[in-house]
């Protein structure tokens, strides 16, 4: 798992382990910080995080939590456009 890492966390073995296991921390921390972002960006306009997602899947847009992550907290107007999108997708699907 330390394939890409450079210098000694690449070539010592015990090193390559503590390296491998904090990768490891910070993975599981920022996966849990992308979806606080976006649930604050939706609150803001009244979703929540789950029913975000829910319609999105409904309403046929593909964004990852990544693109999503970003643009709540670098483009706040590209992300509400976003959800103003979503809502409107819900209710065109609802009226069919």
């Amino acid at each position: 798992m330390a394939k890409g890492y450079r210098g000694r966390a690449n070539s010592c073995y015990r090193t390559a382990i503590n390296r491998v296991e904090k990768g490891l921390q910070y993975q599981y921390r920022d996966r849990k910080q992308k979806k606080r972002k976006i649930n604050a960006g939706a609150r803001q306009e009244g979703l929540s995080y789950s029913k975000l997602y829910g319609k999105m899947n409904g309403s046929g847009i593909e964004l990852n939590r990544k693109v999503l992550a970003d643009m709540a907290a670098t483009e706040p107007f590209s992300f509400k456009s976003v959800l103003e999108v979503v809502k409107h997708m819900e209710g065109v699907t609802r009226a069919l």
